[in-house]
């Protein structure tokens, strides 16, 4: 059980104000929680809305390292990785902290944004750009060992910013279910993708909203209500709302959609079967429960995803050298690559790539039976997921 006492907190507290002055812009929030401490912080840079950096410190042991923990596509810091997996279970923030780890959650612009403010240039690169910020004041005060642990898009960004970083204090990179360029029929599939995207950025549309927290929200709210979503067993009827929220967590990957198909089979491992009517349908989640998908979601703010930043992504998958591209030879830091089997599944290429560059320091596993957004919301994560890095 973690104690916290006065002297404790204000260590904590202490530490936070060192990295409040250090990035000296937005209106700060403190947290103090059972042995540890939280600050969050909007960077309020003029820009039409802020990076948001989230500090969870240890109140009784000084930080060996740092972590920077980066969330996919349309999540936050809050959603991805302070949302416990279940009643009595930690978080992946909380189990690095424990690990003597500071932990830094850098939460991209648009999870503050309306689908104004967001452009055609909030692609990779300027998500990189922003990370690089607050990286640069935070080493430059505390000048303390770091990892890059991202998950999904978060772990694409990982790895493209460890390309750029020269610090020698940059020691490992985390990436958790995340896909590197893909070869043959689905390098293709993916340039179709990049090219999808670009379309839709030549025709002015700059954000991409997967609609989840709405979904989730209705089975919540009304789970044996009538969704506008057909059933595919017959269109012309419609899936419950709970049918409807487990069937797009369980099977992503038979939504339609220009990306829904990089998933082997799903957000969440789990059996999904269709009944005499929509009403009958059953379904069981096997690693996420509901409540925590539930809880993740309400904890997001706009959802939306850039479109320029699911181009540049694509792009990475098909391999493109033109339109964006990482460059794995430059990744010199050690590397865990973890893939969840009915996530991203088994694509080690991009790990591949680092390897061949000559970074003997890289291991790619892939988790059976696990989903894409299991690995860091699965009620067993802890010992099969993040033991692993």
């Amino acid at each position: 059980m973690e104690q916290q006492h006065d002297g404790d907190a204000a260590k904590g507290t202490g530490l936070l104000s060192r990295i409040e002055r250090a990035l000296s812009t937005g209106t700060a929030a403190y947290l103090p929680g059972n042995g540890w401490i939280r600050l969050t912080l909007p960077l309020d840079d003029g820009g039409p809305a802020p990076v948001t950096v989230d500090v969870i410190a240890d109140t009784v042991r000084a930080p060996q390292g740092i972590v920077y923990l980066l969330p996919g596509g349309g999540l936050n810091f809050a959603a991805e990785f302070f949302t416990p997996g279940g009643p009595g279970r930690s978080n992946l923030a909380h189990a690095l902290r424990r690990r003597g780890l500071l932990v830094v959650g850098v939460t991209p612009r648009e999870d503050a944004a309306t689908a104004a403010d967001i452009t055609a240039e909030w692609g990779l690169a300027a998500h990189r750009r922003d990370l690089a910020g607050v990286v640069g004041a935070l080493d430059s005060v505390l000048g303390l060992p770091y990892t890059y642990a991202g998950h999904s898009a978060g772990a694409v960004l990982a790895l493209d910013a460890a390309s750029y970083d020269t610090c020698p204090r940059l020691r490992r990179v985390v990436a958790l279910d995340t896909t590197g360029p893909y070869t043959g029929d689905l390098a293709v599939r993916a340039a179709a993708t990049r090219d999808a995207y670009a379309t839709q950025l030549a025709q002015g549309v700059t954000t991409v909203d997967p609609g989840l927290a709405a979904v989730v929200a209705k089975a919540v709210a009304d789970p044996d209500g009538v969704s506008p979503v057909p059933w595919p067993p017959d269109p012309s009827r419609r899936f419950t709302h709970a049918g409807l929220a487990h069937y797009a967590m369980l099977r992503t990957a038979a939504l339609p959609g220009p990306a829904n198909w990089i998933y082997v089979q799903g957000h969440g491992a789990g059996s999904y079967a269709f009944g005499p009517t929509p009403a009958e349908d059953r379904f069981a989640p096997a690693h996420t429960p509901p409540a925590v998908w539930h809880a993740a979601t309400s904890a997001l703010g706009s959802g939306l995803v850039p479109t320029a930043l699911m181009r540049d992504l694509a792009a990475v998958w098909a391999g493109d050298g033109e339109l964006y591209s990482i460059a794995w030879d430059r990744i010199r830091a050690e590397v865990a690559w973890v893939n969840a089997e009915l996530g991203r599944g088994d694509r080690p290429r991009g790990a591949e790539l680092i390897r061949a560059a000559g970074n003997e320091r890289v291991s790619f596993s892939v988790v059976p039976g696990y989903g894409h957004g299991d690995v860091v919301w699965g009620a067993g994560a802890a010992a099969d997921v993040w033991s692993r890095f």
